[in-house]
């Protein structure tokens, strides 16, 4: 058990850490993102040598390097996104009054090249482990991805949270795309869905033996999912999530971290149909 509750922390850790550093480095003034970006390129080349030398150690410290291993290639990408090196082909915000269609495709080309390069890594890691006796770094990254994307799908179509404070200013016009709403009818599907997947997880964690590479691997994939789905309930619970990392808000000094009504260009605070008759 004690290493169990280990592994439940450094998740925690690395999850809290990991995510204060990235919302502290993007809100720097954007000369510093060259050297951002390097550093984690840096940390991406430690990712890719910690699969590789991992994928046929089913350990513990296995499992744990290659759990670690997952997350520095995800922060790659999320430094690259939230740094706008890599983010879409469309720059803009989205047009008031257009369609839901023509809303999801501006949405989707604002973030494409990002989502590209996560499919691209996913498959990297996925080739990276293929075979190997230990597939920690695929679980995780597809986790990380998986429920990303359902936050990403959440947070279009509309909850209560939208989260916009967390963007850096310079990509301040992806908000327009965010919707404010009571709910919508993917978030119960989210939550049943990665409620199902922890339950899976924990059983499969409870039945190996003591501090085994089973029993590690599943404890660090299912606390990583557990995250994602607290990180879901955030959008609809009356809880500022952004106080959880006031230290890496340091670097948006001018920016408040409490999320306008009003302040966010495009931000539709009331759910209604302003579509009808617009091409």
């Amino acid at each position: 058990m004690p290493a169990t509750g280990l592994s439940i922390g450094y998740v925690l850790v690395l999850w809290w850490v990991s995510t204060g550093l990235i919302l502290y480095l993007d809100g720097l003034p954007r000369w510093t993102f060259r050297w951002t970006i390097l550093g984690a390129t840096v940390l991406l080349v430690a990712g890719v040598l910690g699969l590789v030398a991992s994928r046929d150690e089913p350990t513990v410290t296995g499992a744990l390097t290659a759990f670690t291993s997952a997350v520095l290639v995800w922060g790659w990408n999320e430094v690259l996104f939230l740094t706008g090196a890599l983010t879409g082909s469309y720059r803009g915000g989205c047009p008031e009054g257009i369609r839901p269609g023509r809303r999801f495709r501006l949405a989707a080309s604002a973030i494409l090249h990002h989502e590209i390069g996560l499919a691209a890594s996913g498959l990297a890691v996925i080739a990276l482990t293929w075979g190997g006796d230990n597939t920690v770094g695929a679980w995780t990254f597809a986790v990380l991805w998986i429920m990303r994307l359902s936050a990403k799908l959440n947070i279009f179509l509309g909850v209560p949270n939208v989260g916009a404070e967390f963007l850096p200013a310079h990509l301040a016009h992806l908000a327009s795309f965010f919707r404010q709403a009571p709910m919508n009818p993917l978030f119960p599907a989210s939550i049943a869905f990665g409620l199902g997947g922890l339950a899976l997880l924990v059983a499969g964690a409870v039945a190996a033996e003591g501090a085994s590479f089973e029993r590690i691997a599943a404890t660090l994939v299912a606390t990583l999912l557990g995250l994602a789905v607290v990180e879901h309930l955030f959008m609809v619970l009356p809880i500022r999530s952004a106080d959880l990392w006031r230290w890496g808000f340091a670097s948006h000094a001018a920016r408040p971290i409490q999320p306008p009504q009003a302040g966010v260009p495009g931000l539709t605070a009331t759910p209604k149909d302003t579509t009808r008759g617009v091409p």
